[in-house]
């Protein structure tokens, strides 16, 4: 899977162990201000079922506006990092911390300036689809 948001028609019929490590490779282009790395860790195109990856993002990089028609739930592994809703105000969040962003709920999330950051996100499958990415924020949006 050269691009691992590519997902894949639905997700294992069965028990499967994915090693600490396995299948790492960088995200595509066109949906942060800077490469990162993306460990997919489980991929399905099946309305209901999930999706879930562990996100590897050097400092200052962050996602562009996007939102997940069932949702999105994030947990904090490592470093510190920054998330916000469309109109909310920028929240800070460190290892430990979860945050869930409803159906539609347009947002960002990334690594604060002097912090990588790490974290995995869940979110289900509507309609062949986990996320609706959209542009990259402008300077007003911009970390600190």
């Amino acid at each position: 899977m050269s691009n691992p948001f590519d997902m894949q028609s639905a997700c294992p019929s069965q028990m499967r162990v994915q090693r600490a490590g396995e299948g790492i490779a960088p995200a595509p282009s066109g949906v942060s201000s800077g490469p990162f790395l993306v460990q997919m860790l489980l991929s399905s195109r099946t309305d209901g079922e999930m999706t879930a990856m562990r996100i590897f993002a050097p400092p200052g990089v962050v996602t562009h506006w996007h939102s997940h028609p069932r949702g999105q739930l994030l947990f904090v592994i490592d470093g510190v990092g920054y998330a916000q809703r469309d109109g909310g105000q920028r929240v800070e969040i460190r290892a430990g911390d979860c945050v869930w962003f409803a159906p539609g709920e347009r947002h960002w999330h990334g690594a604060a300036p002097s912090s990588p950051f790490s974290y995995i996100s869940i979110q289900p499958v509507l309609g062949d689809s986990a996320v609706d990415w959209m542009e990259p924020l402008n300077s007003g949006d911009r970390l600190p």
